[in-house]
């Protein structure tokens, strides 16, 4: 399978959240109350009896809310063949039980045997389950994953500038690796040894100031470096042809005017519509000041990146022979879950701590490639932020 885009038509009309909590019925919500009361209680014993795991939050790490939302989008999907999944005691699976199950395999990271063992599965229904709940979120979904109106925009630009003052920023950019454990004896695993010795396969997204992914990428060997992934993305080729970033110019005070553009880090190349930061360390004041307010600026794609893997941990930790065609979907399919999460504004995630740690281990990249443009337009934003403070 090729890599994922995060910028696809829409299968479907979409339809806002309220619309689809409330489609689910009040007698389905109350159906999905008594549903929890009984399967908290058939939680293998090691699972519910530990520390706060009883708590639904705890074992999901999402709300009631989300969870509802998420069943009623995949409802139509999860329910053709009802009774095609049992448990260990005959009983067939519900909506929620599959759900639930799928959510616990991508939250958790733990394996099909553990999850099955807690949920009193066989592990390769525990596979079928998730799996299925990936191609219901695939085509249910997508319309949670994508590039903003001009309305989003405008509200978008506004907190970018809140951030560190950047005008005109319409997202932050950056990449990471998804780590596998592959047979070494198999030549063909070879194309997915990264510079770290690791094998991976990249996710690329641009993020917006909520930590919203916007667009993402992935399904490349980890072994392609950031500027050529960005290269080889359609986002790329709508930069390029002036279809995306070609809104409205700011016109600063000294008559120049910064177009659209998104910030990224020293790995991807200088462009007219992305800005990277400064090369070197002994800088001017004025470039050392830029630099530490780009800094601040992308951060929010970083903190998104590590929000993601630290969420849905079955891609944050070493994948156990994933099946190569199959794990872009997963990925995709967390990527999705993650803007749904934060759409819902779901409190859950506001307990967990921030970091912008997602790729450890790993160097940061160089990349040297420099448009002329793009430079004139690098020196004009320095000028503007050297002269002012933040708003």
């Amino acid at each position: 399978m090729g890599p994922v885009r995060g910028v696809k038509k829409r299968r479907r009309t979409e339809k806002n959240i309220e619309h689809n909590v409330s489609a689910s019925g009040s007698s389905e919500n109350e159906v999905s109350g008594d549903w929890w009361v009984d399967f908290s209680k058939r939680i293998n014993g090691l699972l519910y009896s530990s520390k706060g795991l009883g708590k639904f939050e705890s074992v999901f790490k999402i709300s009631r809310k989300t969870f509802d939302y998420i069943c009623s989008l995949v409802k139509d999907d999860l329910t053709v063949k009802p009774g095609q999944f049992i448990f260990s005691n005959g009983r067939p699976l519900s909506l929620y039980d599959q759900v639930a199950v799928a959510l616990r395999r991508l939250s958790s990271g733990e394996s099909l045997v553990a999850v099955g063992d807690a949920f009193g599965l066989n592990h390769s229904t525990v596979s079928q389950v998730t799996w299925r709940f990936v191609e219901a979120m695939e085509e249910r979904g997508l319309h949670h994953l994508q590039w903003p109106t001009d309305v989003e925009m405008t509200e978008i630009k506004s907190k970018f500038r809140k951030i560190q003052g950047f005008l005109n920023c319409c997202g932050a950019i950056d990449t990471t690796h998804i780590t596998m454990c592959l047979p070494l004896a198999d030549p063909t695993n070879k194309a997915w040894c990264d510079r770290e010795k690791n094998h991976s396969m990249l996710l690329q997204a641009i993020v917006d100031p909520d930590m919203k992914f916007r667009d993402v990428v992935t399904g490349w060997p980890g072994k392609m470096n950031d500027s050529l992934v960005l290269q080889s993305s359609n986002f790329f080729k709508l930069c390029e042809k002036g279809k995306r970033l070609n809104g409205d110019k700011i016109e600063l005070p000294d008559g120049s005017e910064v177009r659209e553009y998104i910030v990224g880090d020293s790995g991807f190349p200088l462009l007219p519509w992305l800005i990277s930061p400064y090369p070197g360390k002994d800088l001017p004041a004025s470039k050392g000041e830029f630099n530490r307010r780009h800094f601040a600026t992308r951060m929010v794609a970083q903190r998104a990146l590590a929000r993601l893997k630290e969420m849905w941990k079955i891609i944050q930790g070493v994948m156990w022979r994933p099946d190569r065609h199959r794990l872009p979907r997963i990925i995709l399919v967390c990527c999705l879950l993650h803007n749904i999460v934060i759409e819902m504004e779901d409190e859950v995630q506001d307990e967990m701590s921030l970091s912008h740690h997602h790729d450890l281990g790993y160097r940061q990249q160089i990349c040297e490639f420099v448009d002329e443009t793009a430079l004139v337009a690098r020196d004009q934003l320095c000028r503007y932020l050297s002269g002012r403070l933040p708003s």
